[in-house]
């Protein structure tokens, strides 16, 4: 091939790398955030002028107990665990892909090892006050490479009032298409027993505060609790077994929507 031919080939073979070079590539679009809490749960939140980033603080507004409830992972990543008691206290930071960060503040407790693969609705820890914290709530952030975003729940952006009970959020977090009605329970060292009797064999005990669901109830021996008493016990998917109703955050004595077994 003649010098001059060959040159002409080169120079257009640089143009077009150039050119390839110069497109840029697409941004990841977000993960579909749910919310950070369980099923079902109804929470209120609030944003004010002395919070890092775009930061929502989340506290309960059903009749549930803020301390000690399960947070979620809003969309499956891997988590990270950080201490940091000056500030956020015991937190986590999933890493979701794309650049795309979330993080869940103030945590009493871990539920997940440093650099856990997590899936979406999978429990990651439990609500708390630890760090720079004036009480119990889930401190909840969105990132973009770094960069606090204007948090989205399900598609929708979310707003941000200077104080609680303006705004609420019901999450669908975790529900998908399993059996049961979704409760939290309450206390620690739960028993769940084979039967709706107090001598039925141990099937399982919950070590704290835990997401269940429940399949239908009935009637059984009666337990006393915190000053109230309850004969009514709940027949749970997982662990498959009875647990007293007095233990269902719940103040129902008979669970609204439950059906009898």
């Amino acid at each position: 091939m003649p010098l001059r031919r060959l040159l002409a080939v080169l120079a257009a073979l640089l143009v077009g790398a150039a050119t390839l070079v110069a497109v840029p590539t697409e941004a990841m679009a977000a993960p579909n955030f749910k919310a950070p809490f369980p099923c079902g749960q109804r929470w209120t939140y609030s944003h004010h002028s002395a919070e890092v980033r775009r930061a929502l603080d989340f506290v309960r507004a059903d009749g549930g107990t803020t301390n000690g409830t399960p947070v979620l992972a809003s969309a499956g990543g891997t988590a990270y665990r950080f201490s940091q008691p000056s500030g956020a206290g015991n937190y986590i930071a999933i890493e979701h892909g794309g650049g795309w960060k979330t993080y869940y503040f103030h945590l009493s407790a871990y539920s997940v090892a440093n650099g856990q693969a997590v899936s979406q609705g999978q429990q990651i820890g439990v609500t708390g006050t630890t760090g720079s914290s004036t009480g119990p709530h889930i401190h909840y952030e969105q990132l973009l490479n770094g960069v606090g975003q204007n948090i989205v729940i399900n598609g929708g952006a979310l707003a941000y009032p200077g104080s609680y009970n303006q705004y609420y959020l019901t999450s669908d977090n975790g529900c998908g298409s399993q059996p049961g009605k979704p409760f939290m329970t309450w206390g620690s060292g739960i028993r769940v027993r084979a039967d709706a009797r107090l001598n039925a064999a141990v099937v399982a005990t919950l070590g704290g505060p835990t997401s269940v669901r429940v399949l239908c109830q009935k009637q059984g021996d009666t337990v006393t609790a915190e000053g109230y008493t309850n004969n009514w016990w709940a027949k749970l998917a997982s662990p498959a077994g009875f647990m007293s109703n007095i233990y269902i955050d719940d103040p129902n004595q008979v669970l609204p929507g439950v059906p009898v077994c």
